[in-house]
């Protein structure tokens, strides 16, 4: 009882719980609209949509979102108020220019996939980046101050009306539009929130005070979550091109349908886990403790989870979303097994962020990412059931040596790292 009453007053605990529960709304919510969309669209409507989300996806990395956001969770206090003024200019300089530079890419796009019909809904999803900048900074200080709970009502209030939304228009004949603009509409609701909750407002002069120092610790994060944005979609990328929209349709499908949950529940713990491990980056004992402490609370619950989902997938995919995506099953329980590493490897990857090693991130993912491209341009050739078995023959190969590598860099007793922090 002292154990468990310990745990549970722990300030990452407590912040998992929040965002946990905020997950778990959403994939109730998701649940209903993935139910509505697999019976009333078909995998060509699903094949339109993988393309247009995908390069929002791709785009959305170099708003330096997470680097930005990390260097003002990391920051030393008297730092602070020059890093958030300077990275509120910064936003808007990005932004500004991804939205105009993707609706720029929508024509080539449409050209590769030799379909004109995706043109106006990528540049109706880049408006999304337009309203970016008016809430970042105070929701990565919400994060530095361990109110994850805001973050938590963000998520569940998008999430609900997103997809009531999505479901509405879908009902309404809208096809590849309900799985678009529902995203863009409610994307607002994360600046009413996060302006509400916190006092910080935007300079009213235009300075970028030290913004080398938080290009510097960003760029490689930008290198990383691009690489990752990367080995996320090359599969539909390729599926798409070489094998057909209806392929990508049914294999698009299979992801959301299968590792989308699991994702979700693991984007719960890897958002507490940063700020919880930057708190004590200088103290290698706590470090270490908190490290493992945390990624075996993700790892109990979220790999039994996959283990259970992979294994019923033959029977609920049938009664849930209907027969024509029995075809789908054996793509999904391999997706969802490619998950089994992630935890270990999202709570590495974080460390090294939390420590300043973000190069050494960058430089395992760009390798990784070569073998990764690789190997789905061999096994493409064999169709969508091989280019999943090849995610998770890489997944489960390639994360576990990395971050059996990275624990040992960082807390091994004689590493380069550990000495000099002893030093």
């Amino acid at each position: 009882m002292n154990n468990l009453k310990q745990l549970l007053s722990s300030q990452f605990i407590r912040n998992v719980g929040w965002l946990g529960g905020a997950e778990l709304a959403n994939r109730i919510f998701r649940l209903g609209t993935t139910i509505t969309l697999a019976h009333l669209f078909n995998p060509y409507d699903y094949g339109l949509v993988a393309v247009v989300l995908t390069t929002n996806e791709f785009a959305t990395v170099f708003t330096l979102r997470s680097g930005i956001g990390s260097k003002i969770i990391q920051a030393d206090e008297q730092d602070l108020k020059v890093i958030c003024d300077t990275s509120y200019w910064l936003n808007w300089i990005l932004c500004g220019s991804l939205f105009a530079i993707q609706c720029i890419a929508a024509f080539p796009i449409a050209l590769f996939y030799g379909n004109n019909q995706v043109i106006l809904p990528i540049c109706i999803t880049a408006l999304v980046y337009l309203m970016l900048p008016f809430f970042l900074v105070q929701s990565a200080l919400i994060q530095r101050e361990n109110r994850l709970n805001i973050t938590a009502l963000c998520n569940v209030t998008q999430s609900l009306l997103c997809n009531i939304l999505t479901i509405v228009l879908a009902i309404l004949k809208f096809g590849m539009w309900a799985a678009v603009l529902p995203a863009v509409i409610t994307t607002p609701i994360w600046i009413v929130i996060n302006c509400m909750n916190h006092s910080w407002r935007p300079p009213k002069s235009f300075k970028l005070e030290g913004w080398k120092e938080i290009t510097n610790f960003g760029k490689d994060i930008l290198g990383v979550e691009l690489l990752s944005k990367l080995r996320g979609n090359i599969d539909y990328l390729l599926v798409g091109r070489f094998l057909g929209i209806n392929a990508l349709g049914i294999y698009y499908f299979a992801f959301n349908a299968g590792l989308g949950i699991s994702l979700n529940v693991m984007n719960a713990f890897t958002s507490a886990l940063f700020p919880h491990l930057c708190a004590v980056r200088l103290n290698l004992q706590q470090l270490k403790k908190r490290y493992f402490s945390s990624f075996k609370s993700t790892a109990i619950i979220v790999v039994p989870f996959i283990l259970l989902q992979s294994s019923l997938a033959p029977f609920y995919v049938p009664i849930v979303f209907g027969q024509k995506w029995v075809s789908a099953i054996p793509v999904l329980v391999l997706i969802c097994l490619s998950a089994l590493p992630l935890p270990l490897y999202n709570a590495t990857a974080l460390l090294l962020n939390a420590i300043g090693k973000t190069h050494i991130n960058l430089y395992c993912n760009l390798i990784y990412t070569v073998l990764f491209a690789i190997a789905l341009l061999v096994s493409v050739k064999w169709g969508i059931f091989w280019v999943a078995a090849t995610v998770l023959i890489c997944q489960v190969i390639a994360q576990p040596i990395f971050s059996v590598w990275a624990i040992r860099y960082v807390f091994a007793k004689n590493s380069s790292f550990s000495v000099a922090q002893k030093s």
